[in-house]
C-alpha cells in the first residue's frame, strides 16, 4: 500500500493548529460555542418553552451575558431521568424537541438507577462538531507529536459496538453503541484505509464477531488501533494465538499507537507491555462518551488531556461536595481551580442542556486546559469517610501490580460494614491474567498503596481503629464478562463499575463467581 502520510500530514497539522489556537483564549471559545449552541436551541421545543427565541434572548446571543442566559433558561443541571420523557419524543420521531431536526440516531449507554437504558441523541451536528472532528484532533495531535510517522502506509483496526438489533423501534431510528454510528456513518474515503469491514463491525454477538475481527485483522498492515484496553487486550491476544506468534508486533510490525479511552488504561499497560514489542507502541488516550468527544493527550510529557474548548460543546464544571446537590451553581471554564476534582457538566449540539454525563475530572491546568478523569460522580467509595476515588484505585493497582509482576483483567470494590465484632472493610473481587504468589501479600501492599495515594484512606485506616485492611477475593476466569453480557453490556463499550458506594453490583458478581463458569 503507498505511504498516504506525507501527502495528508499538512491538512491534519492544519487541523491541529486549532489546539493551539485555544490555548489562552478558554473565555472567547467557549463563548463562541455557547453563542451557537443558544441560538440553535432557539429553534427548538425545548429552547420556546423557555423563551429563548423572545427578542429579549436574541438580543442577549450578541452580548457577554450567555452564561446568564443559560441559566436562565435551564436553572438546574440535568440528569437522563430529566430528560427521558423529551428523548423518547424524538425516538417516536418528533421534530425539533431538544435539538433541531429529526434524529435517527441514538447512543444506547449505561442503564440509570431505575433500570432502563439511557438514549444518547446522535445528531448531524454532534458528529461534524464534535466526534468527527475530537477523532480528527486526536490524530492530528498524535502526527504532531510523532513527525516520524507513516500511520497512514496501512490500516487502523478501529474496534467498535453494534446497533441494538432487538429493539422494538420505529422505522429508521437506530439505537447501539456510539461507535457503531460513527463508524456506519463515517467518510467513505476513511473506509480504504480502516478495517474490519463493517459488515464485521457491527455484529452484534461477540462470540460471532470476535473470531471474524481475528481472521480479517491477521494478515493486514495495521498501523494504528482504537478502541477500549479491556477489549482489545482480547482481540490482540487472540490475534497472537491465531498467528503462533510471540507479541502482536510479530504480526503487525509496523503497528505504532493505540488510541484508548472509555476506561483507565492504567491496570492494563504491564499486559500491553508483554505482547508489544519493546518501545514499539505508542500512546494516546482520548474522552470520547456517548455524550461528546471532550478531550484528547495533547503532550508526551503527560497523560494529561487538553479539554477540546472549540468542538462544539460548552463546559461546566461542579465541584465534587456539591455533585449531588440540584441547586448547586456550575462554575465556567474560566472559573475554576487547577488541583481540584469536579463533576462535569456540558451543553452540547445534540440537544444535552446543561446535562451531566456523571463523570467526575482533576483539572490539571488551566491554559491549556488540561484534565484527567477522575471516575465517575457515584463511582467512589465513602461509606467510612475515606472517599476513595477511582483514580486512587487505578494508581494504586497500577503500582503493586508492577511490584510482583501479575496482571489484573478486571476488578471491582465495594465496603463491608461493621458487624457485632469486626470493622469495616473494602472487599475487592479481582480477576487476574497472571495472578500474584500470595493473594495476601497483593492485599497487603494494595492496602499500603492506597494509604500512600489517599490521606483520608490512610487516616481511616491508622491503628486500625476506624476501618479494617481490605481484602480480596479472586475471581475466577471470565466472571466479570459473565455479568456483563448478562447486563446487556458485553462489547466494545463495556465497562465494569471499580467502586461502588453499595454492595449490589459486587454481591452480584460474587454469586456469579461462586457459580461454575460457563463454557
Amino acid at each position: 500500500m503507498i505511504d498516504f502520510t506525507p501527502l495528508v500530514r499538512p491538512w491534519f497539522l492544519r487541523k491541529d493548529s486549532h489546539l493551539e489556537s485555544w490555548r489562552g483564549a478558554t473565555r472567547r471559545v467557549q463563548l463562541e460555542q455557547l453563542r451557537y449552541l443558544l441560538s440553535r436551541g432557539a429553534a427548538t421545543k425545548w429552547g420556546a418553552a423557555r423563551g429563548l427565541d423572545s427578542p429579549a434572548a436574541v438580543r442577549s446571543l450578541k452580548e457577554d451575558s450567555l452564561p446568564e442566559l443559560l441559566s436562565r433558561v435551564q436553572p438546574r443541571v440535568q440528569s437522563y431521568p430529566d430528560i427521558r420523557a423529551d428523548v423518547m419524543r424524538m425516538v417516536d420521531g418528533e421534530k425539533s424537541v431538544l435539538w433541531p431536526g429529526v434524529t435517527r440516531r441514538f447512543a444506547q449507554s449505561s442503564g440509570t438507577s431505575d433500570g432502563k437504558s439511557k438514549y444518547i441523541p446522535i445528531t448531524d451536528d454532534s458528529l461534524r462538531l464534535n466526534h468527527y472532528a475530537g477523532g480528527t484532533l486526536c490524530v492530528a495531535r498524535y502526527l504532531r507529536l510523532h513527525p516520524e510517522s507513516r500511520l497512514f502506509g496501512g490500516k487502523s483496526f478501529i474496534l467498535g459496538g453494534s446497533y441494538a438489533n432487538e429493539l422494538d423501534l420505529p422505522a429508521g431510528v437506530k439505537v447501539g453503541d456510539l461507535s457503531a454510528t460513527l463508524i456506519d456513518r463515517i467518510n467513505p474515503l476513511a473506509n480504504l484505509a480502516r478495517i474490519p469491514s463493517k459488515s464485521i463491525a457491527l455484529l452484534t454477538d461477540w462470540n460471532v464477531k470476535l473470531p471474524a475481527l481475528i481472521r480479517a485483522s491477521l494478515r493486514e498492515d495495521v498501523r494504528s488501533i482504537s478502541g477500549v484496553p479491556s477489549w482489545f487486550l482480547t482481540v490482540l491476544k487472540g490475534v497472537i494465538e491465531q498467528a503462533g506468534a510471540d507479541n502482536i508486533h510479530d504480526v503487525w510490525p509496523n503497528l505504532e499507537v493505540f488510541f484508548h479511552g472509555g476506561i483507565s488504561m492504567e491496570p492494563y499497560r504491564e499486559q500491553y507491555a508483554h505482547i508489544t514489542r519493546p518501545g514499539g507502541m505508542n500512546y494516546l488516550e482520548t474522552y470520547n462518551a456517548s455524550e461528546g468527544f471532550f478531550a484528547v493527550q495533547d503532550s508526551l510529557e503527560n497523560r494529561a488531556m487538553a479539554l477540546l474548548v472549540g468542538s462544539g460543546i460548552y463546559f461546566e464544571f461542579i465541584p465534587l461536595a456539591d455533585a449531588d446537590n440540584p441547586d448547586a451553581k456550575p462554575q465556567a471554564p474560566w472559573e475554576i481551580e487547577p488541583g481540584k476534582v469536579y463533576s462535569l457538566v456540558i451543553t452540547a449540539p445534540n440537544g444535552l442542556w446543561r446535562y451531566t454525563p456523571g463523570d467526575t475530572v482533576r483539572v490539571e491546568s488551566l491554559e491549556p486546559l488540561r484534565i484527567t478523569v477522575a471516575g465517575r460522580t457515584h463511582s467512589f467509595i465513602n461509606a467510612f469517610g475515606e472517599e476513595l476515588m477511582v483514580e486512587n484505585a487505578e494508581a494504586a493497582m497500577s503500582r503493586v501490580c508492577r511490584e510482583m509482576g501479575c496482571t489484573v483483567v478486571n476488578y471491582t470494590a465495594a465496603p463491608v460494614y461493621a458487624g457485632d465484632h469486626s470493622r469495616g472493610r473494602h472487599e475487592w473481587l479481582i480477576e487476574f491474567d497472571r495472578p500474584p504468589a500470595s493473594t495476601e501479600e497483593f492485599a497487603d501492599r494494595l492496602d499500603r498503596a492506597l494509604q500512600d495515594v489517599n490521606s483520608d484512606y490512610q487516616a481511616k485506616r491508622s491503628g486500625g481503629i476506624f476501618l479494617d485492611r481490605l481484602s480480596i477475593v479472586e475471581g475466577r476466569r471470565g466472571v466479570f464478562e459473565q455479568w456483563l453480557a448478562s447486563t446487556g453490556k458485553l462489547g466494545g463499550q463495556r465497562k465494569v463499575p471499580r467502586l461502588s458506594n453499595n454492595r449490589a453490583t459486587m454481591d452480584t458478581l460474587l454469586r456469579l463467581n461462586a457459580s461454575p463458569a460457563r463454557h
